[in-house]
């Protein structure tokens, strides 16, 4: 098995120029065209000029497009993953269950409940080192959305796409969520698992608690991080992005969604760790780290490339290779090459 990547992606972007290369030779045979044509008829002008090919200045024009892509892909570096090798790590597992439903729209929180929640767990992802992270997510049904993995960019990827429509069935399954969790961490009862439940806790229909000792018995700690405040705000509705109103009950009456911090507190007191109330200007996450960093660490080994080759050389001889090409070709027309005629050219 071997790895491909670029050591320098951020050089591809230079493959962008290609089409304005582009533009910009159309542009100019557009104005050569007009000026040819202020002289006269153009199949005269051709023939007063015989020697002169219409289709080598093409060709010697592709060939330098390509000898230029070929050199921005060399200056990125592609390698290729040559030594894999099992490294090995400290640190703890933690299982964010982040809620999806409807209410996590609400505003009373900017910009939204889920957004902040995102971004804290955004901010989370960054300040692990050695630890691994996977995400659960959850409304009326609990999906893993991220298995475990030391794959920090992958993490935020996938954090990324997050969003309430993912779920189709409404309500808020805390005590499926954490269920979910247990079994992501797997068979082993280790003291260095974490679950960290992000939800309004608003209308949970199942029983989170008992979920929450369980995860204790299998010495999983289980921290909660309540979003949205005791006073509610309405469920806004967006149409093509733009907001529509606000969510209304079978009576006509505007939904109001409050923040159940009583339940979050007890179901954090069941799973022997802690509750932390987000507001606008923090979500407690310092508080909430130097909870994790207290845990006993354990050790585990992944697999990952530790050398890569580079292959660099390879494209900048292809580019090379085609800028002598371009050099050594004349703008003449040739007898053999008239005789080929590729583009239709006429003598």
């Amino acid at each position: 098995m071997e790895l491909f990547r670029f050591q320098h992606i951020e050089y591809l972007y230079g493959l962008l120029a290609i089409p304005v290369f582009v533009i910009i030779y159309a542009l100019m045979l557009a104005w050569k065209r007009k000026a040819l044509n202020e002289f006269g008829s153009i199949k005269v002008i051709k023939q007063l000029m015989p020697e002169v090919s219409s289709a080598k200045p093409l060709l010697k024009f592709i060939i330098m497009l390509f000898a230029f892509a070929f050199l921005v892909v060399g200056l990125a570096n592609p390698q290729i993953g040559s030594k894999m090798e099992e490294v090995k790590r400290e640190g703890i597992d933690i299982v964010v269950a982040l809620d999806l439903s409807n209410s996590m729209l609400a505003e009373d929180l900017t910009p939204s409940r889920l957004e902040k929640a995102k971004n804290a767990i955004s901010q989370l992802i960054d300040k692990l080192h050695g630890d691994r992270i996977g995400v659960v997510v959850f409304a009326g049904d609990a999906y893993v959305q991220l298995p475990i993995t030391t794959d920090y960019a992958a993490a935020k990827l996938f954090l990324s796409t997050i969003n309430t429509e993912m779920i189709p069935t409404q309500g808020t399954a805390i005590g499926s969520a954490i269920e979910l969790a247990i079994k992501s961490f797997g068979d082993k009862n280790e003291n260095s698992k974490s679950i960290i439940v992000i939800t309004d806790g608003e209308n949970h229909e199942d029983d989170a608690l008992a979920q929450a000792q369980e995860a204790v018995k299998k010495g999983i700690v289980v921290h909660t991080i309540g979003m949205g405040s005791p006073q509610g705000a309405p469920i806004p509705t967006y149409l093509h992005g733009q907001l529509a109103g606000y969510r209304k009950d079978k009576d006509g009456t505007t939904v109001v969604t409050k923040l159940d911090e009583a339940m979050l507190q007890q179901l954090a007191a069941a799973g022997n760790g802690i509750y932390i109330r987000a507001n606008n200007t923090q979500v407690g996450l310092d508080i909430l780290f130097e909870q994790l960093n207290k845990m006993q660490k354990k050790e585990y080994g992944s697999k990952m490339f530790t050398d890569y080759e580079d292959r660099f050389q390879i494209f900048f001889g292809i580019a090379l290779l085609l800028l002598v090409l371009e050099f050594f070709i004349s703008e003449r027309r040739s007898k053999w090459w008239a005789k080929i005629n590729l583009f239709g050219d006429s003598k």
